[in-house]
């Protein structure tokens, strides 16, 4: 199978042809937005991080910020700092030329003169871009040049049913063509993580599997907390989850049958035509998203249960529901109904070749509806609410 795509000078392949205008800090998002809001094809987001961090939390913000401009679907990048944050500029930019040699210019808000003057700059930077962006043609490639991330949000008892089964499917499919599908969101792994382990390809895979896991626990213990009080969340219950096992037994289908290949810390350059592998990232849906797309993947397939209009700013997210009164409610934001899974007439194996053909037309450029509405929900995670 093939997609047509845009093929960057590190030798990535992309979906979409973004101008990334990326924040270094909380106090350069204003000027980001404006930014981009009069550069046809720019995107940015809204980064609440950056400055008064310390060492490891910062690492984390630095990683989401190199891997987004890194992320395939970037033609390029105009970094916009304030000038005195911890996220200096010339450490944002060393990190980000470690990952990538695409386009980058960079504007430093109080050395270009004020907000005015910044804009005006950035603006300029990113119009030309914008102008090479337009000559790019799409190109065919593989699919196994497409690193497909997975996510499950406000889930209930047909995300483990149909949903997060179908893209387990979709992920069995994508192994069998060589592509890299991506299993994150590690507090759900917690009550099935010895179903994980049992499928590692190696003893390094499966040490590391429940290294994490039990990591995750330790640390919210030594501050006197417990993960169980947070998971499953209300929604969760309301829609009748009972527990945090029950949870994760659902929510690894989205790992669908192959070995895991790999465990990758949080927001780390992930490698393409790798099989299944795990990303360590919090539950949270937008900072694991944004872990996933800034280790490169081009295309987020995202279960919900109850429902969520969450996007990306960099990759386009396809969003599956089982539950069909939630799909009836919420049509405008859900790409995909896996009842049939549950209700007929339709088999997993049918659906699960009706999603990649939608996944194929995404990456040709289809948009999704989280894309169409333009939403583009981010964070990132912090030492506190990560570990």
């Amino acid at each position: 199978m093939t997609f047509y795509g845009y093929k960057r000078p590190d030798g990535r392949v992309g979906v979409r042809n973004h101008i990334l205008i990326l924040p270094a800090s909380v106090c350069a998002s204003d000027t980001t937005r404006i930014v981009a809001s009069q550069v046809t094809g720019a995107v940015t987001f809204n980064n609440q991080n950056g400055c008064s961090q310390v060492g490891s939390d910062q690492q984390l913000t630095m990683d989401v910020m190199a891997g987004y401009a890194a992320n395939p679907n970037v033609y390029g990048t105009v970094v916009v700092s304030l000038g005195c944050e911890n996220c200096q500029m010339d450490l944002v930019v060393k990190a980000i030329q470690e990952r990538t040699n695409k386009p980058l210019k960079q504007v430093i808000i109080q050395e270009a003169g004020g907000t005015l003057k910044a804009i005006e700059q950035a603006v300029r930077y990113a119009k030309e871009m914008a102008a090479e962006a337009s000559i790019l043609q799409r190109e065919e490639f593989p699919i196994s040049e497409l690193i497909i991330g997975t996510e499950c949000g406000g889930s209930d008892p047909t995300s483990g049913l149909a949903a997060n089964p179908l893209i387990g499917q979709l992920s069995d499919l994508l192994v069998q063509h060589n592509s890299t599908s991506v299993l994150s969101e590690t507090t759900e792994f917690i009550g099935g993580e010895h179903l994980l382990a049992a499928r590692a390809a190696n003893k390094e895979v499966h040490d590391r599997i429940y290294e994490i896991v039990h990591r995750y626990e330790k640390a919210l213990q030594l501050v006197g907390e417990e993960v169980r009080e947070g998971n499953p969340s209300p929604g969760n219950k309301a829609g009748g989850l009972t527990t945090l096992e029950e949870k994760s037994l659902g929510c690894i289908h989205k790992g669908g049958h192959t070995p895991v290949n790999a465990v990758y810390d949080y927001a780390k350059q992930l490698n393409k035509e790798e099989g299944l592998v795990i990303m360590d990232t919090p539950g949270n849906d937008p900072s694991s998203v944004a872990a996933m797309v800034a280790g490169g993947c081009q295309i987020v397939v995202f279960s919900t249960g109850r429902g969520t209009p969450t996007g990306n700013p960099i990759a386009p997210v396809i969003k599956i529901t089982g539950n069909r009164i939630t799909y009836a409610n919420m049509v405008d934001n859900i790409d995909v109904d896996a009842s049939p899974v549950i209700y007929g007439p339709k088999t997993l194996e049918q659906l699960g070749d009706e999603l990649l053909d939608l996944v194929v037309k995404v990456a040709n450029g289809q948009q999704t509806k989280a894309e169409s509405l333009g939403y583009t929900e981010m964070a990132i995670a912090r030492v506190c609410n990560y570990v």
